[in-house]
């Protein structure tokens, strides 16, 4: 399980339904309707890092506006630094 996950899961009410994701090939519960930065509040996502959603890059200007579905695939990527 992701840290956060459970903060998370705790907002859902009776009236959203949770669905899964993957978030970086793990399984991930968002409520219904959740968008990528609910993704990224769930993983607790540091900066930098750059998000696609089924190997579609999505710049962070539409990360809040970006929904997610049932069964997406989401990866966060880190940039490696050092030499």
């Amino acid at each position: 399980m992701h840290p956060g996950w459970c903060k998370h899961h705790e907002k859902l009410t009776s009236q959203q339904t949770p669905m899964q994701v993957l978030i970086n090939a793990q399984p991930v519960e968002l409520p219904e309707g959740a968008t990528v930065a609910d993704a990224l509040a769930a993983l607790q996502a540091r900066p930098p890092y750059a998000v696609a959603v089924n190997t579609q890059f999505v710049p962070a200007t539409e990360h809040p506006r970006h929904p997610l579905h049932a069964g997406d695939r989401v990866e966060v990527i880190s940039p490696v630094t050092g030499g």
